[in-house]
């Protein structure tokens, strides 16, 4: 069993046959490899799960809040529980900008920051 980690493409990057993307991982924006994918035809805007620097599966934002969410719920160690430092408890990012977008609970929907 491997830990995926979801983040949110933001563009895919020139040359490299399409392969890589420069995704947002918690506010983070690094260069992941699309090579395992069975579809590697992505957009902005798609949720990937990543390991090691490889999209291993495109998922949707529902399956990308509950991915967020078992790993909020496992906290950090040191950081006082959460992925962002600041301590988002209890597996609900509501209110919070995470991966890039501003979680909104009341239309259980998110937008671009």
């Amino acid at each position: 069993m491997c830990l995926g980690i979801p983040g949110r493409v933001v563009e895919i990057l020139p040359g490299n046959a399409g392969q890589l993307a420069l995704v947002d991982v918690l506010g983070a924006q690094r260069p992941i490899n699309l090579g395992m994918l069975d579809d590697p035809n992505l957009s902005p805007g798609d949720w990937v799960l990543i390991h090691m620097g490889f999209a291993l599966e495109q998922i949707d934002e529902a399956g990308a809040r509950k991915a967020l969410s078992g790993l909020q719920m496992m906290g950090s160690p040191g950081d006082g529980g959460g992925l962002d430092g600041g301590g988002i408890r209890g597996g609900n990012a509501e209110g919070r900008n995470v991966a890039g977008i501003e979680w909104e609970a009341a239309a259980d929907t998110a937008h671009r920051a």
